[in-house]
Formats: C-alpha cells, sequence, structure tokens
C-alpha cells in the first residue's frame, strides 16, 4: 500500500502493445503537493506511462494507483479530481475560448453560476481575459497553449497531468506557462510534468525520473542528479578534425570524463577554466571554447551517451 502523502504509487508497471514494450516494469512515487517529472527522449514511455495514470490506457502489468484508487476499477473517480493537458491541444477551434471553457465545465456537472465564476477567474489566471469571446483558431501557440491548462482546472483538480506542456512554444510563451505553474504548484496542485527539455525540468521539477528505453535509468532532485553523475563545470570546446584527434591522446588525466558530440567536445572537470588551460599548454588550437555548471542534459549523457533531443 502507498505511504500517507503519495498521491501515485507504481510498483513493477508494465505496458505493452503486442510484442512492444512501451513501460518496462518501473517503480515510482509522487507524493502530493510536489512537481514531478518523466525526463527522457522521445520513445522513452512517458507518454504511455501518463497515460495509464490519466485512466486512458491499461496497465499490463504491475500495481498502480491514483489518488488510493485503481485507475482500471475506478477510472471515472480519478478522472473526477485530475486535470490532464495532453501533448497536442485538442481545442474546439470552432468555439470561442470561453466556450470551450464552458463546455468542458458541463462535463463535470458544474451548475451555471458556479462555472461562470471559475471560468473567470481562470481567465483571468492564464491571462486570456482579453480574448475571452475571440474563436480559438487564430490564437497563436503560446495562447492555445494557455487555455488547454484553463480547460485542465475547470474541475479544480488535486492532481494536474502535463505531456510535454510547452513543446513547439517560443521562450516568451514557454516562460508564461512556467510561471503559470509554478503559481499551480504553490496552490498545492500535485503536478506531473514529462518533458524532453531540461531547462524546463530543472526549472519546475521537484523530483523526477530519467526514462531510456522503457525504463527508469535515474532518480532524485535535479540538483541531487547533478551532483551524483558529473562534476561542477563542464568545458564545451570546437576544434579542427586534426587538433580533435590530438585531444583524444592527450586527455587522460586531465579530465574526469569526455563526451565526443558531432559538433563539439565536453570536458568534465571540477575547473573548467583550469581544464582549458591546460589544453592551450599542449599547444592544440581551439576554435571555441565555453565553461558552463553542469545541466541535465549531461546526466543523461552520462547514462545513456546520447543528447536528449535527436
Amino acid at each position: 500500500m502507498p505511504e500517507e502523502g503519495v498521491l501515485i504509487h507504481a510498483a513493477g508497471l508494465i505496458k505493452r502493445f503486442g510484442d512492444f514494450v512501451a513501460v518496462d516494469g518501473i517503480d515510482f512515487e509522487v507524493r502530493r503537493g510536489e512537481a514531478f517529472g518523466f525526463l527522457g527522449p522521445n520513445g522513452a514511455g512517458k507518454t504511455s506511462t501518463m497515460r495509464m495514470i490519466g485512466c486512458t490506457s491499461a496497465p499490463t502489468g504491475g500495481r498502480l494507483s491514483v489518488i488510493d484508487m485503481n485507475p482500471v476499477a475506478q477510472a471515472s473517480q480519478i478522472k473526477s479530481r485530475i486535470g490532464v493537458v495532453p501533448q497536442i491541444d485538442n481545442l474546439d477551434r470552432e468555439l470561442s475560448v470561453r466556450e470551450n471553457l464552458e463546455m468542458y465545465a458541463r462535463y463535470f456537472d458544474i451548475a451555471r453560476p458556479e462555472a461562470a465564476e471559475r471560468i473567470d477567474e481562470l481567465l483571468e489566471f492564464v491571462q486570456l481575459s482579453e480574448k475571452a469571446a475571440s474563436r480559438v483558431e487564430p490564437l497563436s501557440g503560446g495562447m492555445k497553449r494557455r487555455l488547454t491548462i484553463a480547460r485542465a482546472l475547470v474541475n479544480r483538480p488535486e492532481l494536474l497531468l502535463l505531456d510535454e506542456p510547452t513543446t513547439g512554444l517560443d521562450p516568451q510563451a514557454r516562460h508564461l506557462v512556467w510561471d503559470r505553474l509554478y503559481r499551480l504548484k504553490q496552490r498545492g496542485v500535485t503536478l506531473v510534468i514529462t518533458t524532453h527539455y531540461m531547462d524546463e525540468a530543472e526549472q519546475l521539477c521537484d523530483r523526477l525520473v530519467v526514462m531510456d528505453k522503457a525504463e527508469i535509468v535515474a532518480e532524485g532532485s535535479p540538483r541531487e542528479l547533478i551532483a551524483a553523475y558529473c562534476t561542477r563545470e563542464v568545458l564545451e570546446v570546437r576544434l579542427s578534425d586534426d587538433n580533435r584527434e590530438r585531444l583524444k591522446g592527450s586527455v587522460d588525466g586531465l579530465v574526469e570524463r569526455v563526451e565526443w558530440l558531432p559538433d563539439r567536445v565536453l570536458l568534465y572537470a571540477e575547473t573548467g577554466d583550469a581544464t582549458l588551460a591546460g589544453i592551450n599548454d599542449m599547444g592544440i588550437q581551439i576554435e571555441t571554447a565555453l565553461v558552463r555548471r553542469s545541466s541535465l542534459e549531461d546526466v543523461f549523457l552520462t547514462l545513456t551517451g546520447r543528447t536528449l533531443i535527436e
């Protein structure tokens, strides 16, 4: 049985589609009031996991509990208490912004006066009050995403599932969505987020799991994962093919780990500037160099040997 304060509990959770294993025996818990993330590349099993939590896809094996209920036997009860923001917006584009929310409120049998009050609050919350009468079709991608989030909040859910919430948005729109999600967390809403953006996971998630090839390969807070799997700093260098070969034979003992990417080389060390000075002392000519802090992308490279976005 899940511990008190655990909103989602999975043990040995499996999802198969014929012979294809989308989720392969994963274990995780989501605690009430936290922002929990599934980080990984496309095809890692994130969306399949979210669909099982959201009661739209039954597990093939293992155990899953959502708000102390069985997603197969008690799907309707769970759905009444959660909100879902799908990966692709499925708004009714022929209706107005307000009409989309009104129609959704009817699914939950919310009385019209109460629905009107909630919709006003939600439109203000997602900064769409001025667009209430506008049809959905001409809205920007960021506005449609915020409307989808508002729609998922109509029933005042205690758990909000967000599948790739900012994919395809420009930086300004992404940051506005991040701000709204942060405010929801402050209100006590539990967030479960899938993403393949490292900065998004670092910004939003209290804890996360890294998924790859249908399995969980690491779990912890962003800071814990970076501390466990990476050095403090990374030196990114670009250099000619000849100098790249020279560097290959010269880095032993200079750094803790090296990633040889097609366009650049990542050198992991506690002090990037000292590493750069050591390379310069060898007479190896570098075209560009950048010293930065380690990130979740570096964690993923360490665990899987490839970048998050491919």
